[in-house]
């Protein structure tokens, strides 16, 4: 790479030069409109199975499925995104969801048929993501990803926020038409993608691919098997068992402090809205504010500080304190994420990314999933203060251990260029600083990969 386009790839990217790719715009929108009309449909579906049945299990039920293919088979499924051409993927995927959401925005129908048609809508959401995760870094080169990342990633949080007020108003009323909605916005996002977004060969093909198990068994091989992923997803899943902690609680901890329910059901609210709150800030503001080595360098002070700002709940805050505990939480997680999955897209061979999308995100699911269990049952027999801090602090020591196990920058960009050979379709070999990296098949195409532009610092040896 010439000195000047690695000074261009280190140059910290504005939001205006992000905004300024056409496809990423389409994508952006196209994304954020669905986040919005998924968190719409969310809070209108509980409502619906609800009215139907009078169950709160059930209503649990339809709010928590969603999270079933990710827990049963999110890898598998992502591991289709590469098989196929990204934007074919994407819309397919919008499309399919239209017609099962407009289906039960349009058609009355049991409550067990209705959970059967909201499980085979969410089915279409691992590869969907996948798609777009493994698209981005094609959009964006250099900084410009890490801050179309963090812009996504904000995005997403403050879509979670509007969609579930938006939803629960427009549920009140009639629970169909927020369905209807939902059902518009994949519409939408479906015509922006495909107008959008310029066709690109699928990143595997047909003469490259085996048997489905095995591609997604290689995502998890690329993943854990070499040195500079493995150390960026552990430090990420440990992060995921902390920070999900004050919303998966925050029913049960607000019942401890308010005297009555409007009391009760503020203290919820606030909890609950100050890690998203917290997310935003965050993640806007290291974005635009931090040089990319800064942010780089920031990642393991913030992992660090992720559970440390929840070991004050040993000494039983007001709902106000908790907040505070849970928007510094959720500044660190901003701070870091966007970041980390900057780093790890750099070190991906183009073949894996969808694959090891599939990976990242079902593990990040399982470790919030089993956070939330884990510190409900010890809740049960010990005060939820004690619990949340005395977890946390198990936490700060965790990320620390992790922390140590952090590879040089020498490191990273061994792999980053191991990722950049050409032809390169087979996961990196354990230690790509020592032994050559093998083949495997992956089809590279004509894909800006984003290892040629960006470097971090240090010298890598040859």
């Amino acid at each position: 790479m010439s000195d000047e386009a690695r000074a261009a790839a280190e140059r910290q990217a504005t939001f205006r030069e992000v905004f300024s790719q056409p496809e990423y715009r389409a994508v952006f929108i196209a994304s954020a409109l669905s986040w919005f009309g998924d968190y719409v449909a969310k809070a209108a579906v509980t409502v619906l199975v609800y009215d139907q049945t009078q169950s709160v299990a059930m209503s649990a039920a339809a709010f928590a499925i969603s999270y079933l293919p990710w827990l049963l088979g999110g890898p598998l499924l992502a591991t289709v995104a590469e098989r196929h051409p990204y934007r074919t993927v994407m819309v397919s995927a919008d499309l399919v969801r239209m017609v099962l959401v407009g289906s039960i925005a349009l058609i009355e129908m049991p409550a067990p048929l209705l959970l059967v048609v909201i499980f085979l809508c969410t089915l279409a959401n691992p590869p969907s993501q996948a798609a777009r995760s493994a698209l981005l870094p094609l959009i964006l080169t250099g900084d410009r990803l890490v801050v179309g990342l963090s812009v996504n990633l904000t995005t997403g949080q403050a879509a979670q926020v509007v969609g579930y007020v938006a939803g629960a108003a427009i549920a009140a009323a009639n629970p169909r038409l927020a369905l209807a909605i939902d059902a518009g916005t994949y519409a939408v996002s479906a015509v922006l993608i495909r107008l959008g977004v310029r066709d690109r060969p699928p990143a595997m093909t047909a003469a490259h691919r085996s048997h489905l198990l095995r591609e997604t068994a290689d995502g998890f091989h690329i993943v854990f098997g070499t040195p500079v992923l493995r150390s960026i997803a552990l430090l990420v899943f440990a992060a995921m068992l902390f920070a999900v902690v004050p919303e998966g609680l925050a029913a049960a901890w607000a019942a401890t402090l308010g005297a009555n329910e409007a009391e009760r059901g503020f203290s919820q609210a606030l909890i609950m809205a100050a890690s998203p709150a917290g997310y935003i800030i965050g993640g806007l503001a290291t974005a635009r504010l931090l040089r990319p080595d800064l942010r780089r360098a920031l990642i393991r002070p913030f992992a660090v500080l992720a559970p440390l700002s929840l070991v004050p709940a040993l000494f039983s805050p007001s709902a106000v304190g908790i907040a505070v505990m849970a928007a510094i939480c959720g500044f660190a997680v901003a701070g870091m994420m966007p970041a980390a999955n900057g780093l790890f897209v750099q070190a991906l061979p183009h073949g894996f990314r969808a694959r090891a999308f599939g990976v990242m995100q079902s593990g990040t699911q399982i470790m919030q999933g089993a956070a939330v269990l884990a510190t409900g049952v010890l809740a049960e027999h010990n005060p939820i203060p004690q619990v949340v801090g005395l977890w946390s602090l198990a936490g700060v020591v965790l990320i620390l251990l992790a922390a140590t196990q952090w590879p040089s920058a020498d490191r990273f960009n061994a792999t980053a260029a191991a990722a950049n050979q050409p032809g390169l379709a087979q996961p990196p070999v354990p230690d790509p600083l020592d032994e050559p990296v093998r083949q495997n098949g992956a089809h590279q195409g004509d894909a800006r990969d984003v290892v040629e532009q960006v470097q971090l610092p240090g010298k890598m040896e040859r």
